[in-house]
């Protein structure tokens, strides 16, 4: 807490009241004033409505352009004067963000700025004083780590930050900008590692927020991290990393884990075969040293398709995460995640009954009658039923599961896990997707205003008792609190969740069988 609120209004004795607890006519000035960071001072917006105040695009790191493309993100610069941060910064540079499927404007970056310049970030506050020590949240976004931002408009903090959390959202580099490996990068990095920038960004947001949170009213010792999705699997590698140690103190994972190895964004590659691939995308562009590299546009780099996501890389990750977590290594933290109940509706094409019995035959050799009678397939109504349910177990149940089990094996805090079941409501001219994947997103921060959709008032008290779950999880650890629905925490031998629906109400885990199924499945592919 070395931060205190500084305005500018020349009264020296200011931070020294503000120390001792005295009421003045300048510790309760609006925020936006002016606000002393480590980096310099800095002005936000005030919501005349809400009375708090938003900062946004403020940088916690230098532009990692030029030389400093593919490397670990450097600190920013000092400035004089007073930085108006009242506008978000650049989105990380990516395709141009547009709704599709599901998703509609509101869970999607704004379609510009883009640029390579992008490592700021964006806080709400509603404090009056340094003194106050409210909880933090830093969201970290999701886009499958090839695409969003902290300014999608779902992520917004003001509603959260009127339940008195200090609410963070951050940028961090995606596709080959976040996540390339090459050997001569390794080579003239300190670490001798390269392709994890984008989480190196998001540890670096996260040492700037120990540093500067307490300014915005914040408590530097009751950080939460949470993310959905991409951002969710960044939660789970940022609770295994070790250089993540003692930058937070409870995580939220919606819909992501990087447990096991179910999907590229799950680590499943080690630096060796990254830096190999690294090798076969600069020769694709000509490219004959990182130099060459370093001169190509952003556009001439996006031009090319590769795989883009975390590896284990000895450094940020030094094992694989379900190898770090069953050694107990993992940061030991409060964990609250879950999934929700129609993850798998993507819209992608389904196979036919016999097609999806052929397709489980080869994958599981000699348990696919085991699996078929989990996820049955006798007509093709019924195999497309099993393909919806299989694809969000699969890339987000069983990563929630097999955390949760790790966690009580080797970890000492507890989890609480939940199972959102609200179907999104949706206008005439949108078709309906249920409870979709990121559907929990404006409920869980109570933004349900920021979409256009004929909400009901189950959907409102359902946003109000997410949220405060979600806000008492981080100032506690805990989610529970006076007028909520009791959240018992799950266990291997009590593995309950909360149902977020209509009701709210702890129940069993549904496909528990399959879970385990697939647990176990993934688990023999751990090397």
């Amino acid at each position: 807490m070395t931060h205190h609120f500084k305005l500018l209004i020349g009264f020296t004795l200011l931070t020294c009241c503000s120390f001792l607890g005295l009421t003045s006519r300048a510790s309760t000035k609006n925020l936006s004033d002016a606000l002393q960071i480590e980096s310099g001072l800095i002005s936000g917006t005030k919501d005349s409505k809400s009375e708090v105040v938003s900062f946004k695009g403020i940088p916690f790191a230098a532009p990692p352009v030029g030389d400093l493309r593919w490397k670990a993100p450097q600190s920013a610069k000092s400035w004089n004067g007073v930085k108006e941060c009242k506008t978000f910064s650049a989105s990380a540079m990516q395709g141009t963000p547009a709704p599709f499927s599901m998703w509609t404007a509101e869970f999607i970056a704004p379609a510009e700025p883009l640029s390579e310049d992008c490592l700021y970030l964006n806080v709400w506050s509603a404090a009056k004083s340094s003194s106050e020590k409210r909880p933090v949240i830093v969201f970290i976004h999701g886009g499958a780590f090839t695409s969003g931002s902290g300014s999608v408009p779902v992520y917004d903090g003001t509603a959260m930050a009127q339940k008195g959390i200090v609410f963070v959202t951050i940028n961090y580099r995606v596709g080959i900008f976040g996540f390339f490996s090459h050997p001569e990068l390794s080579k003239e990095s300190a670490s001798k590692t390269s392709g994890n920038y984008g989480l190196l960004d998001q540890i670096e947001a996260l040492k700037w927020v120990k540093k500067n949170i307490a300014a915005f009213g914040g408590d530097p010792n009751r950080v939460a991290i949470a993310g959905q999705s991409a951002g969710a699997f960044s939660v789970n590698y940022l609770v295994a990393s070790p250089l993540a140690k003692g930058l937070f103190q409870r995580a939220i994972a919606e819909s992501g884990g990087s447990i096991l190895p179910t999907n590229p964004l799950a680590g499943t590659q080690n630096l060796k075969d990254a830096e190999q691939r690294g090798i076969e995308f600069a020769h694709s562009l000509k490219a004959v040293s990182i130099a060459d590299l370093r001169s190509k546009s952003a556009q001439e780099l996006m031009a090319v398709r590769t795989m883009t996501s975390p590896i284990v890389d000895g450094y940020v990750i030094p094992e694989p995460v379900y190898k770090i977590f069953f050694a107990g290594k993992q940061n030991d933290v409060p964990v609250l995640m879950g999934w929700n109940a129609n993850e798998g509706n993507f819209g992608g094409q389904l196979l036919n009954a016999e097609k999806f019995k052929q397709q489980a035959k080869e994958k599981y050799g000699e348990k696919a009658d085991e699996f078929l009678k989990l996820f049955p397939s006798e007509t093709d109504a019924e195999a497309e039923q099993s393909q919806l349910t299989l694809s969000g177990l699969q890339t987000f149940g069983v990563q929630a599961y097999a955390w949760m089990n790790l966690q009580n094996k080797t970890g000492k805090s507890s989890v609480f896990m939940y199972h959102f079941e609200r179907a999104v409501p949706y206008r005439e001219d949108q078709k309906p997707f249920g409870a979709f994947h990121t559907g929990e997103v404006p409920y869980a921060y109570n933004n349900l205003h920021m979409s256009n959709r004929p909400w009901q008032q189950t959907d409102y008290q359902l946003a109000e008792t997410m949220s405060a779950y979600w806000a008492n999880f981080a100032a506690n650890g805990n989610p529970n609190g006076t007028g909520l629905p009791k959240w018992t925490a799950c266990s291997t031998k009590n593995p309950i969740v909360m149902t977020l629906g209509e009701k709210v109400e702890i129940s069993d885990f549904q496909n528990k069988k399959g879970l385990e199924f697939l647990e176990q499945f993934y688990l023999s592919k751990i090397k």
